[in-house]
């Protein structure tokens, strides 16, 4: 898979396909589709017991019927849309207030095959009244391509551990984008939650950018 700079992206997930809209020359980073979006997307894909009947390590991880999720950082809307489609009872899709229009806009276009308009929200990492008004916790939160600000990262895992469940799962797509974030990102993360990394032979193999992993976090669990 190589990234591209396509004004409309074409995503095959379960029997539909989404269309994707972008754009590259906009000042804000969350009007393309990043590879991470992609990757996470097409790995639930590959393992959904909606697309995958035969008995496999993430059948129950990846079992969404009756759950509830959230996604920080959505931007374009692709794992929000794609983890809808893998069999998600409820999702909603956050983001800044300038990146609003794109998503809109995609939900849109593929509402023919979302069959419904997906929820989605402002969110700013740092605002705990509008976490709180998302009605945590969530049975998964999505997050794709989101360290790579160091001044945001601690707002980050703050929203991800007030978002998710004490049971449920951050599936996270990651690429470093700044070595100051990553560092941090991770230190920070080993503090709250246990991390699984995917192995790369897991990934969907057309959908295995380089650069590019998976991640399962889930929070730790207190001592008594």
């Amino acid at each position: 898979m190589k990234f591209t700079d396509s004004p409309v992206i074409e995503l095959p997930v379960g029997t539909s396909v989404l269309s994707l809209q972008q754009d590259n020359g906009s000042m804000h980073v969350g009007t393309s589709v990043w590879p991470c979006s992609l990757v996470l997307v097409k790995f639930a894909d590959r393992w959904s017991p909606l697309t995958n009947t035969d008995p496999n390590p993430y059948s129950p991880l990846l079992d969404f019927r009756s759950k509830r999720a959230v996604e920080l950082g959505t931007g374009c809307g692709v794992a929000g849309m794609g983890f809808y489609l893998l069999g998600l009872t409820d999702i909603v899709l956050t983001d800044i207030s300038p990146v609003m229009p794109a998503l809109k806009r995609n939900l849109k276009v593929n509402k023919p095959v979302l069959r419904k308009n997906l929820k989605h929200s402002v969110l700013y990492w740092n605002n705990k009244d509008q976490i709180q008004a998302l009605n945590p916790p969530f049975d998964v939160v999505l997050a794709t391509d989101v360290v790579y600000i160091e001044e945001s990262v601690q707002h980050l895992i703050s929203a991800m551990e007030a978002l998710v469940s004490e049971d449920g799962v951050v599936l996270l797509g990651y690429q470093v984008r700044s070595p100051e974030a990553h560092k941090k990102f991770w230190e920070m993360c080993d503090e709250v939650f246990d991390i699984e990394k995917v192995p790369r032979d897991h990934l969907h193999p057309e959908y295995a950018y380089e650069e590019t992993d998976v991640f399962l976090l889930r929070k730790k669990k207190k001592k008594q």
